[in-house]
């Protein structure tokens, strides 16, 4: 049903772009999750209409259905996600999405609104986690690099609750869709939320966080296209413009406390 919802407003979409749009414009469309994926695309529409390219930016709210409509062709490029879950996706779902360029790091943190500090978390505590492989590994990075507990060192980015060695406050862990951590986050003890619907949420990681991340993070967000499509003129265009002094000014302006640092 969400898909057959999609392919309607993406279908409306086309139509628009098709009739309010110079004739000699490329429509690109470009899915992504509102804040500050969406803001950014929205920044750098008058500089790729100077090149005859029409941006139009799909907002999605969840991590599956941006990766399902770039694969289907339903839409071009999608940007909302770091390399490690593109991979993972790829690999469950045997698509063949790819990376056409990084463009910045929205820190991961723990967040609560029962307790101020780490040291005040309780034996047999609740944590609220992605539910996704790779946001969910993500996230047990952080709270062994938090203290909290210890994984198995083969684990890598992948981890799992099963791969847990040490866990001295007993955690009780709730796996949650990532776009649902903000509301939950009342009925738990502490949650790891991902950067951008952290922001969405008013929480900002350096003034909210209990733990935040470290600036060495391997989770950039990419452009995402279909293989193959990463060196097409309209795709370079977009990164291209993406990766702009533009954007960097726009990112520090809007996030001076490095809740958002560009890449390049």
């Amino acid at each position: 049903m969400k898909k057959s919802i999609i392919s309607i407003a993406l279908a409306l979409v086309a139509a628009t772009a098709f009739f309010g749009c110079n004739k000699n414009s490329a429509v690109l469309k470009v899915g992504a999750t509102p804040e500050p994926h969406a803001e950014m695309l929205n920044l750098i529409k008058e500089d790729l209409a100077k090149e005859g390219i029409t941006l139009q930016v799909i907002e999605f709210t969840d991590y599956v259905i941006p990766n399902e409509s770039l694969e289907s062709g339903e839409i071009d490029a999608n940007f909302f996600q770091h390399l490690p879950y593109l991979e993972s996706f790829n690999s469950e779902r045997g698509y063949h999405l790819t990376s056409a360029g990084g463009i910045h790091i929205e820190p991961f943190a723990l967040y609560s609104q029962k307790i101020t500090s780490l040291s005040q978390l309780k034996d047999g505590a609740t944590v609220a986690i992605p539910n996704d492989p790779t946001n969910g590994g993500r996230a047990l990075l952080l709270l062994q690099s938090a203290g909290l507990i210890g994984l198995n060192a083969n684990a890598g980015v992948t981890a799992t609750t099963l791969d847990i060695t040490s866990n001295p406050k007993n955690l009780k862990f709730s796996e949650i869709e990532a776009a649902s951590l903000p509301r939950n986050l009342p009925d738990v003890d502490i949650a790891a939320i991902n950067g951008n619907y952290a922001l969405d949420a008013g929480l900002s990681a350096s003034k909210d966080g209990l733990f935040v991340e470290g600036a060495d993070s391997p989770y950039v967000n990419i452009v995402a296209v279909k293989q193959g499509k990463e060196n097409d003129a309209q795709i370079v265009a977009l990164v291209k413009a993406l990766q702009s002094q533009k954007v960097k000014d726009w990112v520090k302006q809007q996030y001076p406390n490095g809740d958002v640092v560009t890449v390049f």
